[in-house]
């Protein structure tokens, strides 16, 4: 005879502690202010593909509609080729309109998913959500570094692409390539392409392209096609950048040959590398994006607490991250750690030395916790040798010092 047992039902999950809950909610308003360009960048993409897809639409309705009113009337045959062409112009648009719809729902699925990802900050893994955020680190330094292959592996690896803007930093690296080829049309092209929101940020990257391009004209000792140039695109900035405007144009008789100064330095190749610099900065301005990288910036917020006068001498143990030329390079700029009690801490057992583990001084000069001390003079018939320089000592020799 079979019997039934009744099983209970599963117990509900335990609910997080408030403490824990506290701490995810925090993280995700840290989040929210230090990758501010995690939901910004997508957001601003997509404006950016409305935009242009408008514009696009606009331009081709008007031209088929001034084109339509222009038809011959004279023959019969030969309005129907005309309104053929309208025809096959608006099977052109619909289709450029079909792949811009599709960009756009790819731009708002990347924008739902971080989005999402944000709202997992309060209840998802604590351990999850940071290896996530580290892979995102990482493959935005990648991007920065022009490592585009190795941050694209790294996303497909992990399956992040949704939370990662490789899109929008291969546009940049198109810009970027071009003017250290020393061209300037696809900088004028972006430039071009996102016009209205460049003038409200005040940049000045076109004017410094314009300039360039009538630099080079000069270069190439084509002195009236460099005039022809300045008075269609350079004099429309003259309301506002007369000085500049005023020291290139004497480049036509300064010639790139010059020694003089202020107009030798307008024909030097860093020039370039100053548009490079300028183009980046406006890049990532426009995106919302920090001009360092997140990784810098992370690793910045944590050498601040480690950073002190001392490392700059060269002073650091091994174990002091500053102690790597990489790491000091990048604390360079940040200020010293304000501490307003020092801590002694044993180079041989990492314990800090206070009144119950005392300092003691060899006759090297060099300080350990006396504890320490204690277990190697037991070790060793009473003798104490020193880690750092080797020198043997009696324990007795030990001078005991104190804490002020």
């Amino acid at each position: 005879m079979e019997m039934a047992i009744d099983t209970p039902p599963p117990a509900p999950p335990t609910p997080p502690t408030p403490s824990a809950a506290a701490g995810r909610q925090t993280r995700a308003a840290e989040s929210v202010r230090l990758e501010h360009q995690l939901v910004r960048v997508p957001l601003e993409a997509l404006r950016s593909t409305v935009r242009s897809n408008h514009r696009l639409a606009e331009k081709e309705i008007a031209a088929v509609v001034s084109s339509a009113s222009a038809a011959p009337a004279e023959s019969s045959a030969a309005a129907v080729d005309h309104l053929t062409s309208l025809v096959s112009r608006l099977h052109g648009l619909k289709r450029k309109m079909e792949e811009g719809a599709r960009v756009e729902e790819l731009q708002v699925q990347r924008c739902r998913a971080r989005l999402d990802r944000l709202a997992t900050a309060c209840t998802g893994d604590d351990a999850e959500w940071e290896d996530m955020r580290l892979k995102r680190i990482l493959v935005d330094y990648m991007l920065r570094m022009s490592y585009y292959d190795s941050a694209t592996k790294l996303a497909e690896i992990s399956g992040i692409q949704d939370l990662i803007d490789i899109d929008v930093f291969l546009d940049a690296k198109r810009v970027i390539d071009s003017l250290q080829n020393n061209e300037v049309a696809p900088a004028l092209a972006w430039c071009a392409e996102n016009k209205s929101r460049l003038k409200k940020s005040k940049s000045k990257l076109e004017f410094f392209l314009r300039l360039q391009e009538f630099v080079e004209f000069v270069k190439a000792k084509n002195c009236i096609q460099a005039i022809a140039y300045a008075r269609k695109y350079l004099a429309p900035w003259g309301s506002i950048h007369m000085k500049e405007l005023q020291r290139v144009t004497a480049t036509l008789v300064f010639r790139s040959n010059t020694s003089c100064t202020p107009y030798k330095a307008l024909f030097e190749q860093d020039r370039w590398d100053f548009l490079v610099d300028t183009f980046k900065q406006d890049f990532c301005k426009l995106y919302g994006m920090s001009l360092e990288p997140l990784l810098n910036i992370y690793l910045q917020a944590g050498l601040t607490a480690l950073k002190t006068p001392l490392c700059s001498e060269g002073s650091c143990p091994k174990e002091d991250p500053l102690s790597l030329e990489g790491f000091r390079k990048l604390a360079e700029p940040l200020p010293f750690s304000k501490q307003h009690h020092s801590k002694l801490v044993c180079y041989i057992t990492k314990d800090l030395m206070d009144t119950e583990n005392p300092p003691r001084v060899l006759p090297n000069g060099y300080v350990y916790s006396e504890k320490a001390l204690q277990e190697m003079a037991k070790k060793n018939d009473g003798k104490i040798t020193c880690p750092r320089t080797g020198e043997v000592c009696e324990f007795s020799e030990c001078v005991r010092a104190f804490i002020s």
